[in-house]
């Protein structure tokens, strides 16, 4: 007995196991250990060593680290691990990193890659090939295949078409509830992730739907049309997949029916793909605001990212003149009281952050659908309310300082009307902006900014001076 228990303490021939690197730390960041382990193994090309690091990996880390490599480990990565390596990781990376990788890889590894992927992953992968390369990968593929995701391919990007999946189970609506589960049951290649069956009449047009708990709640002998939902949840594949996600959010749905224009059955929308669809939009609304081009990513080059950002800041600088005109318009006032200069940008600032959140808030509303002709105007009024409210306050909050400051309480109520003025108009230019684009039909996210910016700098001077000269010339 005690032999056993000296012989359990005692450490392997090999010494101690190390515990298994961990992909991240306690804080959620990348381990710089684990991403110089993976290095190591790609450049030493030791592929079981680089099978023991990401053996459990979900494809979400496995894009993760893709990302956080080097460009030219990337794609010998995806060599070393073969058949271990899911291509399901290419749909969570930047689409720049993903072109560059696919760049690199052969033709038929990219085949082989996506022959197991589901259609909307795959077509995510292929709609990033030049389109000669495309062709050859498609050409690679079971005719089956190849059909269901050129069919795909030729729906309009950002379409509902785009983003669904192929893989669907349909059955007739004289089936019964037993000849249906026992189809589930033994046929092999049927979806991943399903939610409700399919009823198709033999031309393939949609004629129902049976939620699974439904199904499985219902006797074996019941048609399957007896217990179908003759109204299911659709969508026409040429819809836009914005258009889609609201309708989701909307009825939260877990799924939906693709047609096309004949209402036939091409494919089904789940929610998981409407998840990247909302993040995706949200995204680019956030980027347009700032006057970045929505598909900007992190990984994009220097001059390319440079390029995109110019156009806006160009037009910034150009609308800053008609601001500096105003300046320049109250030059002898400015001279004689150098006060005016140093609050003049307190009053910019202001006006400029007042703007911003009331264009924030009517943009994002708009997209939303929740700002519209029913209530504009009284969105419009409670803006100008809220304006008028913050500029009285702050009025009194920096006219008490800019008094005290200069000693003179003149000034003090010159920024204070200022303030007023400015935050009012803030308000109303920062959502009668948004409002006139989108009437025009021009996206307010994308073009609201220089707006808002302009109007509120030259509202904010021209009150600030008008007053300073108007109130010291009496």
């Amino acid at each position: 007995m005690m032999e056993v228990e000296n012989s359990a303490t005692l450490p392997p021939p090999d010494g101690p196991i190390p515990p298994p690197l961990a992909f991240r730390d306690e804080e959620g960041e990348l381990n710089p250990e684990f991403l110089a382990a993976a290095a190591d193994a790609i450049e030493a090309s030791d592929a079981e060593r680089l099978r023991e690091l990401v053996e459990d990996f979900h494809e979400s880390e496995l894009g993760d680290l893709l990302e956080a490599l080097a460009p030219e480990h990337r794609p010998r990565l995806i060599e070393l691990l073969g058949s271990a390596f899911d291509f399901t990781a290419l749909t969570e990376v930047d689409e720049a990193v993903r072109e560059e990788i696919l760049e690199e890889l052969e033709t038929s590894t990219v085949a082989e890659g996506v022959r197991d992927l589901d259609s909307d992953d795959a077509v995510t992968i292929l709609e990033s090939l030049p389109d000669e390369e495309k062709a050859e990968v498609l050409e690679q593929l079971p005719a089956m295949e190849r059909v269901a995701l050129q069919r795909s391919l030729d729906y309009p990007e950002d379409s509902a078409g785009r983003r669904m999946q192929t893989e669907f189970i349909a059955v007739p609506p004289f089936w019964t509830v037993g000849q249906t589960i026992d189809f589930m049951r033994e046929t092999a290649d049927l979806p991943e992730t399903f939610y409700e069956i399919f009823v198709i009449d033999p031309a393939g047009h949609l004629l129902g739907a049976v939620a699974l708990d439904r199904l499985l709640r219902s006797k074996r002998p019941i048609t399957i049309q007896e217990i179908m939902d003759d109204e299911p949840d659709r969508v026409e594949a040429t819809e836009h997949q914005e258009e889609v996600a609201r309708l989701f959010e909307r009825f939260n749905l877990v799924s939906a029916a693709v047609v096309d224009e004949a209402n036939r059955l091409v494919g089904v929308i789940l929610v998981d793909d409407i998840v990247d669809v909302l993040e995706e939009e949200a995204d680019a609304d956030i980027k347009q605001l700032g006057g970045v081009k929505p598909d900007e990513e992190l990984s994009d080059t220097i001059l390319y990212t440079q390029r995109s950002r110019f156009p806006w800041l160009f037009a910034n600088m150009c609308t800053a003149f008609l601001a500096a005109g105003v300046i320049r318009a109250f030059e002898d006032s400015i001279q004689s009281m150098v006060a005016l200069a140093i609050l003049m940008p307190i009053v910019a600032s202001m006006g400029g952050n007042a703007g911003t959140q009331t264009m924030t808030v009517a943009v994002r509303a708009l997209a939303t659908r929740d700002l519209g002709r029913s209530n504009a105007w009284r969105i419009i009024l409670r803006e100008a309310a809220v304006g008028l409210l913050n500029g009285i306050v702050f009025a009194v909050i920096m006219g008490g300082m800019a008094a005290l400051w200069f000693q003179s309480p003149e000034i003090g109520l010159v920024i204070g009307l200022a303030l007023i003025t400015v935050l009012t108009f803030a308000a109303l230019g920062g959502i009668f902006v948004p409002l006139t684009l989108n009437r025009m039909g021009v996206d307010p996210a994308v073009s609201s900014g220089p707006f808002v910016t302009t109007i509120t700098d030259i509202v904010g001077f021209f009150s600030f001076l008008g007053i300073a000269t108007l109130w010291f010339n009496l």
